[in-house]
Protein backbone atom coordinates (compact mmCIF):
# COMPACT_ATOMS: atom_id res chain seq x y z
CA UNK A 1 0.00 0.00 0.00
CA UNK A 2 1.35 3.36 -0.49
CA UNK A 3 1.52 5.99 2.48
CA UNK A 4 -1.64 7.59 1.35
CA UNK A 5 -3.21 4.49 1.12
CA UNK A 6 -2.09 3.17 4.82
CA UNK A 7 -2.74 6.92 6.23
CA UNK A 8 -6.69 6.56 5.06
CA UNK A 9 -7.25 3.33 6.62
CA UNK A 10 -7.33 2.98 10.28
CA UNK A 11 -3.44 2.01 11.80
CA UNK A 12 -2.61 1.56 15.11
CA UNK A 13 1.12 3.48 15.26
CA UNK A 14 3.55 2.64 17.40
CA UNK A 15 5.32 5.58 18.48
CA UNK A 16 9.25 5.31 18.86
CA UNK A 17 9.57 8.34 21.58
CA UNK A 18 9.11 5.07 24.09
CA UNK A 19 11.09 2.73 21.95
CA UNK A 20 14.67 1.88 23.65
CA UNK A 21 17.26 3.70 21.55
CA UNK A 22 19.73 1.34 22.61
CA UNK A 23 17.97 -1.34 20.90
CA UNK A 24 16.16 0.87 18.23
CA UNK A 25 16.03 -1.72 14.95
CA UNK A 26 15.38 -4.39 16.65
CA UNK A 27 12.40 -2.77 19.01
CA UNK A 28 10.94 -1.54 15.28
CA UNK A 29 11.50 -4.92 13.78
CA UNK A 30 9.01 -6.35 16.75
CA UNK A 31 5.93 -4.42 15.79
CA UNK A 32 6.57 -4.60 12.28
CA UNK A 33 6.52 -8.09 12.49
CA UNK A 34 3.24 -7.48 14.47
CA UNK A 35 1.93 -5.98 11.72
CA UNK A 36 2.28 -2.30 12.27
CA UNK A 37 2.86 -0.31 8.99
CA UNK A 38 2.87 3.23 10.55
CA UNK A 39 5.76 3.89 12.31
CA UNK A 40 5.34 7.43 14.43
CA UNK A 41 8.52 9.85 15.33
CA UNK A 42 7.47 12.69 17.85
CA UNK A 43 9.91 15.48 17.28
CA UNK A 44 10.34 18.21 19.93
CA UNK A 45 12.68 20.98 20.16
CA UNK A 46 12.64 22.38 23.60
CA UNK A 47 11.05 25.72 23.00
CA UNK A 48 7.70 24.34 21.27
CA UNK A 49 7.30 21.60 24.06
CA UNK A 50 10.22 21.67 27.28
CA UNK A 51 11.25 18.14 26.13
CA UNK A 52 13.93 17.85 23.39
CA UNK A 53 13.89 14.45 21.39
CA UNK A 54 14.98 13.32 18.01
CA UNK A 55 15.64 14.51 14.94
CA UNK A 56 16.30 13.85 11.21
CA UNK A 57 19.45 11.31 12.03
CA UNK A 58 17.04 8.91 13.55
CA UNK A 59 14.51 8.67 10.67
CA UNK A 60 17.15 8.07 8.34
CA UNK A 61 18.59 5.27 10.41
CA UNK A 62 14.88 3.43 10.51
CA UNK A 63 14.09 4.69 6.94
CA UNK A 64 15.14 1.54 5.13
CA UNK A 65 14.16 -0.54 7.75
CA UNK A 66 10.68 0.60 7.95
CA UNK A 67 10.22 0.97 3.77
CA UNK A 68 11.37 -2.49 3.36
CA UNK A 69 8.42 -4.52 5.24
CA UNK A 70 6.11 -1.79 3.34
CA UNK A 71 5.76 0.45 6.02
CA UNK A 72 5.79 4.11 6.08
CA UNK A 73 7.37 6.95 8.67
CA UNK A 74 5.23 9.38 9.83
CA UNK A 75 6.58 12.17 12.08
CA UNK A 76 5.03 14.47 14.30
CA UNK A 77 6.76 17.93 14.55
CA UNK A 78 6.73 19.52 17.56
CA UNK A 79 8.63 22.51 17.30
CA UNK A 80 8.48 26.05 17.11
CA UNK A 81 8.97 27.15 13.05
CA UNK A 82 8.68 23.84 11.16
CA UNK A 83 9.10 25.30 8.20
CA UNK A 84 12.51 25.62 8.78
CA UNK A 85 13.15 21.69 9.43
CA UNK A 86 10.24 19.93 7.12
CA UNK A 87 13.06 19.46 4.36
CA UNK A 88 15.72 17.98 6.94
CA UNK A 89 12.73 15.69 7.19
CA UNK A 90 11.56 14.94 3.92
CA UNK A 91 15.39 14.53 3.14
CA UNK A 92 15.62 11.82 5.73
CA UNK A 93 12.96 9.73 5.12
CA UNK A 94 9.54 10.71 6.38
CA UNK A 95 6.77 9.96 4.16
CA UNK A 96 4.01 12.20 5.84
CA UNK A 97 4.53 14.96 7.95
CA UNK A 98 2.44 16.99 11.20
CA UNK A 99 3.06 20.43 11.56
CA UNK A 100 1.17 21.94 15.17
CA UNK A 101 -0.96 24.63 14.28
CA UNK A 102 -0.24 26.38 17.64
CA UNK A 103 3.70 26.49 16.31
CA UNK A 104 3.50 29.23 13.22
CA UNK A 105 1.69 31.76 11.93
CA UNK A 106 1.74 30.37 8.21
CA UNK A 107 0.15 26.96 8.57
CA UNK A 108 -1.41 26.79 5.15
CA UNK A 109 2.04 27.78 3.75
CA UNK A 110 3.89 24.89 5.55
CA UNK A 111 1.33 22.37 4.29
CA UNK A 112 1.83 23.21 1.04
CA UNK A 113 5.74 22.97 1.46
CA UNK A 114 5.37 19.75 2.85
CA UNK A 115 3.57 18.89 -0.10
CA UNK A 116 5.87 19.89 -2.59
CA UNK A 117 8.59 17.96 -0.70
CA UNK A 118 6.44 15.11 -1.29
CA UNK A 119 5.00 14.02 1.90
CA UNK A 120 1.81 13.75 2.96
CA UNK A 121 0.48 16.84 5.36
CA UNK A 122 -1.09 16.51 9.13
CA UNK A 123 -2.03 19.43 11.05
CA UNK A 124 -2.20 18.79 14.74
CA UNK A 125 -4.53 20.75 17.59
CA UNK A 126 -3.37 20.94 21.17
CA UNK A 127 -6.36 19.74 23.78
CA UNK A 128 -6.75 24.17 24.31
CA UNK A 129 -7.06 24.61 20.98
CA UNK A 130 -10.59 24.97 19.26
CA UNK A 131 -11.13 22.30 16.53
CA UNK A 132 -12.43 25.29 14.90
CA UNK A 133 -8.73 25.90 14.12
CA UNK A 134 -8.49 23.53 11.32
CA UNK A 135 -11.81 24.45 10.00
CA UNK A 136 -10.55 26.18 6.57
CA UNK A 137 -7.73 23.36 5.77
CA UNK A 138 -10.01 20.55 5.34
CA UNK A 139 -9.48 20.58 1.61
CA UNK A 140 -4.97 20.96 2.11
CA UNK A 141 -4.23 18.84 4.84
CA UNK A 142 -4.19 14.74 4.47
CA UNK A 143 -5.53 14.08 8.02
CA UNK A 144 -5.56 16.25 11.42
CA UNK A 145 -4.27 15.05 14.45
CA UNK A 146 -6.25 15.75 17.84
CA UNK A 147 -3.41 15.42 20.96
CA UNK A 148 -5.40 13.46 23.53
CA UNK A 149 -2.94 14.63 25.89
CA UNK A 150 -1.01 17.93 26.53
CA UNK A 151 2.34 17.54 23.92
CA UNK A 152 5.59 16.97 25.14
CA UNK A 153 6.20 13.96 27.57
CA UNK A 154 5.03 10.33 27.18
CA UNK A 155 3.29 8.12 29.42
CA UNK A 156 0.75 10.91 30.37
CA UNK A 157 -2.63 9.79 31.42
CA UNK A 158 -5.52 10.19 28.33
CA UNK A 159 -7.63 12.95 28.50
CA UNK A 160 -11.24 11.96 29.49
CA UNK A 161 -13.22 14.63 27.33
CA UNK A 162 -11.04 13.72 24.40
CA UNK A 163 -13.83 11.84 22.58
CA UNK A 164 -16.41 14.63 22.40
CA UNK A 165 -13.36 16.41 20.99
CA UNK A 166 -13.17 14.02 18.43
CA UNK A 167 -16.65 14.01 17.60
CA UNK A 168 -16.64 17.90 17.50
CA UNK A 169 -13.70 17.75 15.00
CA UNK A 170 -15.54 14.83 12.68
CA UNK A 171 -18.67 16.99 12.78
CA UNK A 172 -16.15 19.92 11.21
CA UNK A 173 -14.05 18.13 9.01
CA UNK A 174 -16.45 16.08 7.21
CA UNK A 175 -16.49 12.29 6.99
CA UNK A 176 -13.12 11.90 4.43
CA UNK A 177 -10.64 13.80 6.47
CA UNK A 178 -8.47 10.92 8.76
CA UNK A 179 -8.55 11.66 12.20
CA UNK A 180 -5.50 10.71 13.93
CA UNK A 181 -5.10 10.81 18.14
CA UNK A 182 -1.73 10.89 20.15
CA UNK A 183 -2.00 10.11 24.28
CA UNK A 184 -2.54 7.78 26.98
CA UNK A 185 -3.69 5.66 23.92
CA UNK A 186 -4.15 1.91 24.84
CA UNK A 187 -6.24 -0.94 24.85
CA UNK A 188 -8.74 0.80 27.27
CA UNK A 189 -9.07 4.16 25.78
CA UNK A 190 -8.89 2.97 22.19
CA UNK A 191 -12.10 2.13 21.58
CA UNK A 192 -13.40 5.39 22.86
CA UNK A 193 -12.02 7.56 20.28
CA UNK A 194 -12.53 4.94 17.86
CA UNK A 195 -16.35 5.17 18.47
CA UNK A 196 -16.38 9.20 18.32
CA UNK A 197 -14.35 9.22 14.48
CA UNK A 198 -10.68 8.62 14.87
CA UNK A 199 -8.97 6.35 12.62
CA UNK A 200 -5.57 6.66 13.11
CA UNK A 201 -3.93 5.90 17.30
CA UNK A 202 -0.48 6.51 18.21
CA UNK A 203 0.69 4.27 21.15
CA UNK A 204 3.77 4.81 22.56
CA UNK A 205 4.38 3.50 26.13
CA UNK A 206 1.41 0.80 26.35
CA UNK A 207 3.43 -0.50 23.27
CA UNK A 208 7.23 -0.03 23.83
CA UNK A 209 6.88 -0.28 27.75
CA UNK A 210 4.82 -3.32 27.90
CA UNK A 211 6.70 -6.91 28.37
CA UNK A 212 5.95 -8.08 25.20
CA UNK A 213 5.22 -5.32 22.71
CA UNK A 214 4.33 -7.38 19.57
CA UNK A 215 1.24 -8.65 21.96
CA UNK A 216 0.71 -4.98 23.14
CA UNK A 217 0.18 -3.83 19.87
CA UNK A 218 -2.13 -6.64 18.62
CA UNK A 219 -4.35 -6.36 22.12
CA UNK A 220 -4.88 -2.51 21.30
CA UNK A 221 -5.45 -3.35 17.54
CA UNK A 222 -8.28 -5.71 18.41
CA UNK A 223 -9.69 -3.18 21.20
CA UNK A 224 -10.47 -0.75 18.27
CA UNK A 225 -11.68 -3.58 16.24
CA UNK A 226 -8.99 -2.98 13.75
Amino acid sequence: MTAAELIRSPQVEPSILSADYSRLADEVRLVLDAGARVVHVDVMDGHFVPPVTIGPVIVEAIRDQVHEAGGVLDCHLMVERPERQVEQFASAGADSITIQVEATPNVDYVVRMVHALGCLAGVAINPGTPVEAVAELTGEVDFVLCMTVNPGWGGQSFIELSPCKVRRLREVLGPDVPIQVDGGIAAGTIASVSQAGATLFVAGSAIFHADDPAAAYAEIAAAAGL
